[in-house]
C-alpha cells in the first residue's frame, strides 16, 4: 500500500536501567515524509531515535520498518535496511579528515569501492564546501561545515529514513536555511526524515506532521500548523529559532 508507514512505533515502552522513559509511544512516518518530533528537555525524543536505530531495545511494544519488526535488531542490522541517524553533537571523528569521515560513514559498503567513490562525489556535489575541505581535519571545521559533514556522512549510504537530532543547534539562520534546502532536495528524491528540534518554529515551518512528547508520553499527533497554535504545549519549548520558509 502506498500509504503504509515506512516507520511505525506501536505502544513502545523503553528506558535505561530501572528508569522508564517512554510510555506507550505511538509514531509513524510515511515514505518520503518529513515529521517534526518536539518536546521538553528530557521528554524522551533522543530515546525514540535510539530505539529506532537499535541502540536501545524497547521494553514493550513494537518498532516496524517497512512492515518488518525491527524491535530487537542491533544498529549493524538496521543501517543496511536504510535507517540512519545524525546524532546530537554531530558525532564526527575530529582527528580524521573530511574524506576519511565520509569513508567511515560508508563502512557497510566499503567493499564496493566504485559505489563508495560515487557516493562521496555525490556528497561533494551536495556540499561543495566539503569538497574544498576534503583534506582538512574534521575537528577544525566551523559549526556549519561540521553539520554538513555529519549530514554528508549519513547520506553516503543513501538511506530511506534519516533521523536528525538538532539540525540547527548553534548555527546561524543563513547556514540553517542552506541545510534545509538540502533536506528538501533529498526529500524530493524520496528520503523520509524525522527532525528532533528545540527550535519549534523552524521544525514546524518545514514539516506538515508533528509529534509532541512530554514526560515520555505523546501529547500531540497531528498537523504541524495545528501544533503551532498550541501555546499550552509549546510554551515549554524555545520558540525563538530562525523562521525558515517551507
Amino acid at each position: 500500500m502506498a500509504d503504509a508507514p515506512l516507520l511505525e512505533l506501536k505502544a513502545v515502552d523503553a528506558g535505561y536501567g530501572a528508569v522508564q522513559v517512554l510510555r506507550k509511544v505511538d509514531l509513524s512516518v510515511r515514505p518520503g515524509e518529513i515529521i517534526a518530533l518536539l518536546g521538553t528537555n528530557g521528554a524522551g525524543k533522543s530515546t525514540i531515535l535510539k530505539v529506532v536505530s537499535g541502540l536501545l531495545h524497547p521494553w514493550g511494544g513494537q518498532v516496524l520498518f517497512d512492515g518488518e519488526d525491527i524491535s530487537k535488531l542491533p544498529p549493524e542490522q538496521t543501517v543496511p535496511l536504510g535507517i540512519s541517524q545524525v546524532p546530537g553533537g554531530r558525532g564526527l571523528l575530529p582527528n580524521l579528515t573530511v574524506l576519511e569521515n565520509l569513508q567511515m560513514g560508508a563502512h557497510t559498503i566499503r567493499k564496493d569501492r566504485a559505489r563508495v567513490k560515487n557516493a562521496i562525489e555525490r556528497i561533494y556535489e551536495l556540499f561543495p564546501r566539503l569538497s574544498e575541505r576534503r583534506t582538512q581535519l574534521a575537528g577544525t571545521l566551523s559549526g556549519g561545515e561540521a553539520q554538513m559533514l555529519a549530514l554528508g556522512r549519513t547520506f553516503v549510504l543513501e538511506p530511506r529514513l534519516i533521523m536528525i537530532d538538532e539540525l540547527s543547534l548553534g548555527l546561524a539562520p543563513t547556514i540553517v536555511q542552506g541545510l534545509v534546502d538540502i533536506l528538501h532536495r533529498m526529500n524530493g528524491e524520496g528520503v523520509a526524515f524525522v527532525l528532533v528540534e528545540q527550535h519549534a518554529n523552524l521544525a514546524l515551518s518545514i514539516t506538515e506532521h508533528a509529534y509532541f512528547l512530554e514526560k515520555g508520553q505523546m501529547r500531540f499527533d497531528g498537523a504541524s500548523a495545528e501544533l503551532l497554535q498550541r501555546e499550552d504545549l509549546l510554551r515549554s519549548v524555545f520558540l525563538a529559532g530562525a523562521k525558515v520558509e517551507a
